[in-house]
């Protein structure tokens, strides 16, 4: 195993680590959410660079590139899906947060303001005034 590929497994194994601390310490959804997918998708990219490096292109090292760019691709709409359906499930933020600039949907699934296709696709309630 080459040092390089060590190095990448050992730095993805603490930003794994550093990931699931947030996981349990962070305070509401979308704090735990930030922590996991930054930490524990670098850590996990880290990692399996680091066995690529170590392995080189044999079947092992392709198999770690293309876990890589799924987990690339993947891990933020994963993120956003959760992110925004809590919002609109109701879930508040932590009360101790210092801006809020969306307000809560009153009820329905649809953000004031915002009807179809629009909902989602801009800033639309960045000004707080519910219409």
């Amino acid at each position: 195993m080459t040092s390089l590929g060590l190095a990448f497994i050992v730095l993805g194994t603490a930003f794994n680590l550093f990931g699931c601390l947030g996981l349990v310490r962070l305070p509401d959804v979308y704090n735990r959410l930030q922590a996991a997918t930054k930490c524990v998708t670098l850590g996990t990219c880290s990692v399996l660079f680091g066995v690529l490096l170590a392995s080189g292109l044999t079947a092992t090292g392709v198999k770690c590139l293309l876990t890589i760019i799924f987990l690339m691709l993947t891990a933020p709409v994963a993120a956003h899906a959760i992110s925004r359906g809590s919002r609109r499930g109701g879930l508040p933020l932590w009360p101790a947060s210092t801006c809020d600039l969306y307000p809560m949907p009153a009820g329905g699934s649809e953000e004031p303001g915002l009807e179809g296709d629009e909902a989602g696709a801009g800033v639309g309630a960045e000004t707080g005034a519910n219409p």
